[in-house]
């Protein structure tokens, strides 16, 4: 069994407060400028983050090797001999810029991945870690706005002192320039002097091409409406796949009821993964670990007079494992099999396709438990069903059958969402630092739904690619959150404000674990002085029961305890049991989103 430990997630630099200040205070907007009329701006405001780029570092390698580390430490002087090393910067780095009509906000929290294109002699240390460096863009409390490190340890090498931002609108060309590299208290100490803490050893420039990840159209400084466009891939025209393998699910064509037990039916989703990437994916069937596996996962967006107040979960399965890939081209991709092995890998641009009656066929799944999410290890017996009795909806996708009554959810909206997770992503991410294809796995299809004890599906529109199903929540704000930086996943919560009666805000949050081995086990609000709450709720989706072999502690299954509430005068916090009290605890693990929230007499500030 895999040890889940377990994540306390305190959520204060994502979540909206809640205060005693008036509607109209300067302060009640935080995604817009606001005049001084207290009218919020109105605009466009765009989340981007790196398409692509290059940096450059002017090492003085000198002061590095304590050479001439005493002639002086503010600059490096233009006589002094520097040294090139030259990078390109990761696809898809999650270094986030935002711009409101087309001007430069700044950047936000974020990493840009390092590849080396020359070679230089280093510094041991620093050169151990050439292929893993990272510019981390730091929070506000920082003495320092950016700095250079080891994405895997996290050891600082370089702070950056006196950088500047540019950004053209035309090109979506963002800019870092004029950064001085400090060597960092670490890095000083590691060199054996660490009196060159803060020593000036070069200069950083970096120039990117951004992508957006989120549009939202503001009206006087509140979101009216908001669109979340796919990462960039290969189509049609395009030149090449991405660096390294990159699984991704490319449609989810269909969805059956494949059965039923007492007052829950068992679902299947149809899924066509395809490989994004320059490099194939092993399909190799259990008991060979090397595949991609995926959970399935059911969604429901309602409440409200237009549906859109609440984002659930009410619907997920055990994971299928692959195995034996066909080599089509579904994605449009381009698919190439020179150089792979068909059937046994998924070739690059090629696409494999499973039918939603064989997704919901349990003796193909296996429990969640056996799996890391983020790294893909497994066991070999991670599928092992002996001394199981199955029913109709075991393993599958377990839905309450009021959950989708059309009678009982009139004007509901139906999302299906499936992430292909693979070992080898992880591990050629490790020998190929910012080839880092981990977070692009999850794909969503909206879906209508119809029938009141026997359900038949529909899809509608196309499959939304490379984004998590929360990315559906219309109006809503999502963030991403990555709380171990190349150790672990991300997560994102995303929520929703709206004024149900006047008076009345209605708060709406949901979590969703998207690849984190780790679990959340508990979820913090700060409420402001004199915020009375009313109609505080939880909701999770409903839990396997325990079977034989499943991978749980004691085969027990993960328990569906609900969360417990706990309201003091400046914050409301649930917690689930701890890992110490129950290694089943309730905790929100991948591939899972629960919902919390409360109405309260004060709006968001």
């Amino acid at each position: 069994m895999l040890k889940i430990s377990i994540l306390t997630a305190f959520m204060l630099p994502l979540l909206l407060f809640i205060s005693s200040r008036d509607e109209g205070s300067p302060n009640a907007s935080s995604a817009a400028n606001t005049s001084p009329s207290g009218q919020g701006q109105s605009g466009t405001l765009q989340k981007m983050i790196v398409a692509s780029g290059s940096a450059t570092m002017d090492l003085d390698l000198d002061r590095i090797n304590g050479i001439s580390s005493t002639t002086g430490r503010s600059e490096t002087t233009s006589s002094q001999k520097l040294s090139e090393l030259h990078f390109a910067v990761a696809p898809n780095s999650f270094f986030p810029v935002l711009v409101f009509n087309n001007m430069l906000r700044g950047p936000k929290p974020g990493s840009m991945g390092l590849v080396p294109q020359n070679n230089v002699v280093l510094p041991p240390a620093l050169s151990a870690s050439l292929n893993r460096l990272a510019i981390e863009k730091i929070g506000p409390s920082d003495p320092f706005d950016m700095s250079v490190r080891d994405a895997m340890s996290g050891f600082v090498f370089f702070n950056i002192q006196g950088n500047h931002y540019d950004y053209d609108a035309s090109s979506q060309s963002f800019g870092i320039h004029g950064g001085r590299l400090l060597i960092s208290k670490e890095f000083a100490t590691a060199l054996g002097r660490r009196a060159d803490a803060g020593l000036v050893v070069g200069k950083i420039s970096v120039r990117t091409t951004m992508q957006p990840i989120e549009i939202t159209q503001l009206v006087n400084g509140k979101p009216n409406s908001m669109v979340l466009p796919p990462l960039s891939q290969r189509g049609p025209g395009a030149p090449t796949l991405v660096p390294g393998p990159d699984i991704i699910v490319g449609d989810l064509p269909d969805m059956v009821q494949v059965g039923n037990a007492g007052s829950q039916v068992g679902l299947g989703v149809a899924t066509t993964s395809c490989n994004n990437g320059d490099q194939p994916v092993n399909f190799f069937a259990l008991p060979n670990t090397d595949h991609p596996f995926f959970p399935q996962n059911f969604y429901r967006m309602s409440g409200g007079t237009d549906n859109t107040v609440r984002f659930e979960q009410i619907g997920q399965a055990w994971i299928k494992h692959t195995f034996g890939a066909d080599e089509g081209d579904d994605c449009n991709l381009g698919c190439n099999t020179s150089n792979c092995t068909q059937f046994s890998q998924l070739c690059p641009g090629c696409s494999d396709p499973y039918l939603a009656d064989e997704n919901g066929f349990y003796n193909l799944l296996g429990s969640r438990a056996w799996v890391n999410p983020f790294t893909g290890a497994m066991p070999s017996t991670a599928a092992n069903h002996n001394g199981h009795l199955h029913d109709g909806v075991s393993h599958r996708i377990r839905v309450n059958v009021d959950d989708l009554n059309t009678t009982l959810n009139t004007g509901a909206t139906y999302f299906a969402e499936a992430a292909y997770l693979d070992p080898l992503e992880y591990t050629w991410c490790q020998a190929h630092p910012g080839q880092c294809n981990m977070y692009n796995n999850a794909s969503y299809r909206k879906f209508l739904v119809s029938g009141t004890t026997n359900f038949t599906f529909s899809p509608v529109g196309q499959a939304v690619r490379m984004q998590p199903a929360i990315m559906a929540w219309t109006g809503a704000t999502v963030n991403q959150v990555q709380p171990d930086p190349g150790n672990d996943g991300i997560s994102f919560v995303g929520y929703k404000v709206t004024s149900p009666a006047p008076g009345v805000y209605h708060y709406e949050y949901a979590v969703y674990n998207y690849n984190l081995d780790r679990s959340i086990q508990s979820f913090s609000v700060p409420l402001g002085a004199g915020a009375n709450l009313s109609n505080i709720g939880f909701h999770a989706p409903p839990q396997e029961p325990g079977w034989a072999n499943d991978g749980t502690f004691n085969n027990q299954g993960y328990s569906g305890m609900p969360w417990v509430v706990t309201q003091a005068s400046d914050s409301i916090t649930w917690n689930s049991e701890t890992f110490a009290q129950n290694q089943n605890a309730n905790a929100i693990r991948f591939g899972t989103l629960y919902n919390f929230r409360f109405d309260a007499d004060q709006p968001p500030q």
